[in-house]
């Protein structure tokens, strides 16, 4: 049995992970970006769940369409700018499974769920404001956005190790 803890993440469309990554890597300090853009749903759940997290996911997502999603605004992180995300359909699953796995989630998963795609962190705040600014002027920041599943991975310090991908139905 694995001893890493499990991150839970949405899996986003390939035009829309381009784009998102694009702007991470031009704006993500590169000594710091070591993972690509993406959507975190639980940021460490204890690995004794996978097998009914597992369950959980499949029964989430098997059949079911894609989720209607979008990207509504930039997002304020102080240090960091972050692209708000809208999606009904993932705040569900994830308050299922908050509920679900209920006493097992760190601080930072028991807090309330701000979906969002983290484009610049660890920066000086004047280096944020300004990136804040050029992306809420921006009118093509809001957009439809695809989330084409549920990924689970382990983090062990560095990089995810991918462990499973439940997949909406197209």
């Amino acid at each position: 049995m694995a001893t890493a803890p499990i991150i839970v993440a949405a899996e986003l469309g390939r035009a829309d992970f381009a784009w998102l990554d694009g702007l991470r890597r031009a704006h993500f300090p590169p000594e710091r970006n070591r993972i690509a853009a993406h959507l975190t749903l639980f940021h460490h759940l204890p690995p004794s769940l996978l097998d009914e997290l597992d369950t959980r996911l499949k029964a989430a997502t098997k059949g079911i369409a894609r989720p209607a999603a979008a990207i509504t605004e930039p997002m304020s992180l102080g240090r960091g700018v972050a692209l708000r995300v809208r999606c009904a359909a993932l705040s569900e699953i994830r308050a299922d499974l908050g509920e679900a796995f209920e006493g097992l989630l760190i601080p930072q998963d028991q807090a309330g769920w701000r979906p969002h795609v983290t484009i610049q962190n660890k920066v000086e705040p004047a280096v944020a404001k300004t990136l804040y600014a050029g992306l809420a002027a921006d009118r093509t920041i809001a957009r439809p956005l695809v989330i084409t599943g549920i990924a689970t991975h382990y983090y062990r310090g560095g990089p995810w190790e991918p462990i499973a991908r439940y997949r909406f139905a197209p």
